[in-house]
């Protein structure tokens, strides 16, 4: 059976039904949906926002998967009108869709838009403090009179969440994205050691026959 979709905001409407219908080709290649979002009246753009689990995606990743996911919506044809097809990266200042999003961003500031109010609000600003298994923990950078410090919002309520660039969330970025290509270079010469020694044994193999 095929991975679910284990993103806790996802889309609604055609961008949900594009979802649906990429989702297994997508997965099956090795990357993650983070959003997808229809845009223009006319001039259609459907943006794929993708990536590996690592959190890397390259250009050559943004090419691959748009050369997997044309023929899929060719097919099936949601969209009733010409669009043009644009697959990229998160970006540093990325949507967080997953609980583990949250938890690699713990320490950053985000801001995050709430389906129904949350302590008397819909929207909110400040650094991530905890995560558990029902929601996540705030504490505002710019708390009006009055308001609690800390504020909990619900997984469940939660309508849109990104973070927001600053100094702190760049070099921490690209430490990530650094140690993340060292661990796939040191995979792929693993794999090719193994490959090599895989003919080394054929070619012994074939010496003594």
């Amino acid at each position: 059976m095929a991975e679910q979709d284990d993103r806790i905001i996802q889309e609604t409407g055609v961008e949900a039904r594009i979802a649906q219908i990429i989702g297994p080709a997508v997965r099956g290649a090795g990357y993650q949906l983070v959003r997808i979002r229809l845009s223009g009246q006319t001039g259609m753009t459907l943006q794929i926002m993708a990536e590996r689990p690592d959190g890397t995606m390259t250009v050559q990743d943004c090419e691959e998967l748009s050369r997997l996911v044309s023929p899929v919506l060719d097919v099936e044809d949601p969209i009733d009108k010409a669009y043009t097809l644009e697959v990229s990266s998160p970006g540093i200042d990325r949507p967080l869709v997953r609980k583990s999003d949250f938890d690699v961003a713990k320490g950053h500031l985000v801001k995050i838009e709430t389906s129904i109010l949350v302590a008397d609000r819909k929207r909110f600003r400040g650094r991530i403090a905890e995560i558990d298994t029902d929601g996540v923990t705030i504490e505002r950078d710019q708390a009006s009179y009055g308001d609690e410090p800390m504020v909990k919002v619900p997984f469940d309520a939660l309508a849109e969440a990104r973070l927001v660039l600053t100094d702190d969330l760049v070099r921490d970025a690209l430490r990530r994205d650094k140690k993340a290509r060292q661990e796939a270079k040191k995979n792929r010469g693993h794999d090719s050691a193994e490959t090599d020694e895989t003919e080394s044994d054929t070619d012994d193999t074939e010496t003594d026959s």
